[in-house]
């Protein structure tokens, strides 16, 4: 969200990678109202169609690893911002990272870039790279890549980012409200300075303006220095819930650790797991120099940087007020299937399935597509919910994102948005919404939601689950689950209508908060 900031007169050329994800859809809209213009490299430009800023920032399409596609988005830009990484793509995670950076340094002092500016992770002090977390260590890694590289480089290392929707926000949430008691790892007795995304969000912007002989490391934290122990007991606090009683043991290794975050949160292990390995070690701010460049802000309403109790408070209000700009969830699941929905039975030489219907609606058109764009996360599937929560359970055994990932907004989506163990492939809003899935499965899986008027005038529900097999394995999942499909699918359909049809007699719905122009937290 735009924080209203006065704007540039001599505004810059922005390049933004990972503007689907948290930290990259946040601060694009940040650019744009400092007076600067901002073009994004995304994989799937159609992910930020829907976004509020979508009509004042240009999209381009490429990936940090292909070099034509760098070089081209890299031409006139003054400043490269490199939001992303590729932690849970694999194994070989940390080369992937290595050569991207490698790549994005090389086109970036071919094509004349004035500055890089990269967010990384706070590392321990006193402690031997070689013995961090992979993750911290391929943080490291491409912040001594761009610091190498004759680009002048600002790499921002932050611990734990507070704000609505990042994962470590609602694994801190969903950790400190679901247990009361709570047996937990050891390293709840890590010390950690946190901070808030706004603030994150200011020394980003502010690092587009450095000197052209700034090329350095700069540690950016919040002024507390908690536990991961104090941390729960202030957010029960300050959420108004009761005393929580930690006790620590020792026993709990980071895989056990990351098994039980992916149980208790809606974060999948994959992505707790280095969250969790990175709270071995302290955490906190060796220096505070980024003050020289993007000064602190003391003695106003919301001062800089922001204590931990109010960044708490301002993210579980946006939370309170369904006003999240991005989830932890925005960008794609690493390994995530991410091919568009083929639209002949023959597409790649494979076979379809699909399982079709339909039903007339006694409700406006309008009425059965608030229902539609309303799926999902607390509002449910509107079908069998035991079977649907038995496979958002399959799928985190087998390692997915399960069902509990929610919803970014109750009412709304947008193309890219996660719901569940779905992602939003395509909206038409008042006419189609289509999901693409991302549970494990042995193939590609899709739905479809069609709000339409029939040839006499009357509101006609069509719904399509599509399936396209790979493998033995595809065919022999389909015909296993197809008997279900009547109880599954076609109890979806009714209750649809059915909600849809109800709505009408109800009393309406709708948000009564304001929007403000706060920050973003």
């Amino acid at each position: 969200m735009q924080t209203g900031a006065p704007q540039d007169t001599d505004g810059l050329h922005c390049l933004v990678t990972g503007a689907t994800g948290y930290i990259g859809g946040r601060l694009v809209p940040e650019l744009l109202a400092a007076g600067h213009r901002v073009r994004c490299l995304a994989r799937t430009p159609e992910k930020l169609r829907d976004h509020p800023w979508a009509d004042s920032a240009e999209v381009v399409r490429g990936d940090v690893t292909d070099a034509d596609s760098i070089a081209a988005a890299m031409d006139g830009i003054d400043v490269a911002y490199y939001l992303v990484h590729s932690l849970g793509t694999g194994a070989e995670f940390e080369e992937k990272d290595r050569r991207a950076a490698e790549t994005f340094a090389e086109q970036a002092c071919a094509a004349g870039v004035r500055r890089i500016v990269y967010l990384g992770g706070l590392t321990p002090r006193g402690v031997p790279e070689e013995e961090l977390s992979r993750h911290l260590r391929s943080r490291a890694q491409v912040g001594h890549i761009f610091l190498d590289a004759p680009v002048p480089a600002t790499v921002l290392r932050a611990a734990v980012i507070i704000g609505s929707g990042s994962a470590s926000f609602e694994m801190l949430r969903y950790l400190t409200e679901r247990l009361p008691v709570m047996v937990t790892p050891s390293w709840v007795r890590t010390r950690i300075q946190p901070i808030g995304v706004r603030d994150v969000l200011r020394y980003l912007v502010g690092s587009a303006r450095m000197p052209a002989e700034v090329n350095r490391a700069f540690d950016i934290g919040g002024p507390d220095v908690v536990t991961y122990r104090e941390m729960m007991r202030r957010y029960a606090t300050v959420a108004g819930l009761r005393r929580r009683l930690i006790m620590p043991v020792p026993m709990l290794t980071p895989r056990l650790s990351s098994l039980w975050v992916g149980v208790v949160t809606p974060v999948p292990a994959s992505l707790a797991r280095p969250l969790t390995e990175s709270l071995r070690h302290e955490v906190v701010c060796r220096e505070h120099d980024i003050a020289q460049y993007v000064p602190d802000r003391a003695g106003q309403p919301l001062p800089s940087p922001l204590p931990f109790d109010e960044s708490l408070a301002l993210a579980l209000r946006r939370v309170r007020e369904a006003d999240v700009v991005t989830r932890w969830s925005s960008a794609s699941v690493p390994g995530a299937p991410s091919d568009p929905l083929p639209t002949d039975p023959d597409w790649a030489g494979g076979s379809l399935y699909q399982d079709e219907r339909q039903l007339t609606v006694d409700a406006p058109r309008e009425a059965l597509w608030r229902v539609i764009e309303s799926i999902g996360g607390d509002n449910g599937w509107y079908s069998f919910p035991l079977a649907w929560a038995v496979r958002g359970w399959l799928d985190r055994f087998v390692g997915g994102v399960g069902l509990r990932r929610g919803r970014r907004d109750a009412e709304r989506l947008r193309i890219g948005d996660s719901l569940d163990f779905w992602r939003v492939e395509e909206i038409e809003p008042g006419h189609l919404l289509r999901l693409r899935a991302e549970m494990r499965l042995p193939g590609l899986a899709w739905l479809e939601m069609y709000a339409e008027r029939d040839e006499d005038g009357r509101t006609r529900y069509r719904q399509r689950a599509l399936f396209h097999p790979r493998g033995l394995s595809g065919h022999a999942y389909w015909w296993s689950v197809a008997p279900f499909h009547a109880v599954v699918f076609g109890g979806m359909a009714r209750n649809i209508t059915q909600a849809a049809a109800q709505s009408m007699s109800a009393p309406k719905k709708g948000r009564t908060h304001e929007r403000r122009p706060d920050p973003p937290h």
